[in-house]
């Protein structure tokens, strides 16, 4: 049975079109249990970032009915009516392999070489396994493409002058402001890429952290780790008088910040510029904020631009990359080599 792959990414389609195919991970064990239910899949794991919704599956399907009914299974998940072209991607093997592949090495990321979709990759990955949906053909898949990231990192200089999101975020911190010295930073929402565009920001000179979310404790936990203070979730607005840049990303089905509340709150800065970075998919703060004098609100798609540059500085190693990954996905796909005496296999393609 082929491993195949359907999704959307940050090449494909607007933050506008990922936010409604992202998956919340409470959700996602229960829609993998419905995607093999349905006989689309034998083994199968979803992974939801900011960047991506992807499904990476092994069916009894033959391709062209695989990736319509996988099609029809995210289009039925999230109640999408609108018309797809070009949005979603299709992979069979082996490019289905080699994309995985990429996606964990980092080179199918906004930003090139980073190590964070790693994390995440695994994360998914442990989450379908833990739930009893990989079996043989992914868990195999998802071991070697960790190894792939691991090679790729350690013998390739993909990372070298490599930026995240928050070095991006301190770039356009810094075109603003100038100097961060005197700049207070609000973080609403405690995930890993809030915590590392703060620690980018205070590394940087910014002078105080505020850290808030829905759970208080990870809040209060976030802020000491961070050298921070924490702020009850449903007061974080008040902070607004006083603070320079906001950092968001929470896991809200629905804008926390909108025009309407931040208005008032802009009288009360006395139209201080205000810095906002939404990494939230669903986007955190409506669109419209962007019309009010002195507010610069930037989201994923507009950090994608700004990363897109830094892009064209590594071609050369990109490609070197790729080689590599081609190599080790038509080892992963090719038949074992034949036996030894004594039932010992003789690998086909040397050491891995």
């Amino acid at each position: 049975m082929p491993l195949v792959v359907i999704g959307l990414s940050h090449r494909s389609s607007s933050v506008v079109v990922r936010e409604r195919f992202a998956f919340a991970e409470a959700r996602i064990p229960d829609a993998l249990q419905s995607l093999r239910d349905s006989g689309v899949a034998e083994e199968a794991v979803i992974l939801s970032t900011c960047n991506r919704v992807e499904i990476y599956a092994v069916t009894p399907l033959d391709a062209s009915g695989a990736f319509a009914a996988l099609q029809q299974f995210l289009v039925t998940c999230h109640n999408y009516n609108d018309p797809l072209a070009d949005e979603l991607y299709q992979l069979s093997e082996p490019h289905s392999v080699e994309h995985l592949f990429k996606v964990a090495s980092g080179l199918d990321s906004m930003v090139l070489g980073e190590t964070e979709i790693l994390g995440q990759l695994k994360k998914a990955y442990d989450l379908a396994l833990k739930s009893g949906h990989t079996g043989g053909r992914l868990n195999k898949a998802f071991q070697r493409a960790f190894n792939v990231a691991k090679h790729i990192r350690t013998e390739t200089n993909i990372q070298r002058g490599s930026v995240s999101v928050g070095s991006v975020a301190v770039e356009l911190a810094e075109k603003i402001f100038s100097q961060l010295s005197e700049r207070d930073v609000l973080v609403i929402g405690a995930g890993d890429t809030s915590e590392k565009t703060a620690r980018a920001l205070l590394s940087r000179g910014a002078r105080s952290i505020l850290v808030t979310n829905r759970s208080h404790d990870k809040a209060v936990a976030l802020a000491a780790d961070l050298g921070g203070r924490a702020v009850p979730f449903e007061n974080w607005a008040a902070e607004f008088a006083n603070i320079d840049i906001a950092i968001s990303s929470t896991s809200a089905p629905h804008y926390i910040l909108d025009r309407a509340k931040l208005e008032p709150l802009m009288k009360l800065r006395r139209n201080r510029p205000l810095l906002l970075i939404d990494i939230a998919v669903p986007r955190d703060i409506e669109p419209e904020v962007n019309f009010l004098e002195n507010v610069y609100l930037y989201n994923m798609d507009d950090l994608q631009a700004i990363a897109a540059d830094y892009l064209k500085q590594r071609q050369e190693e990109v490609a070197r990359c790729e080689r590599i990954i081609r190599e080790k996905a038509q080892a992963l796909l090719s038949p074992p080599g034949p036996r030894e005496p004594g039932g010992i296999v003789r690998p086909a393609y040397g050491h891995e």
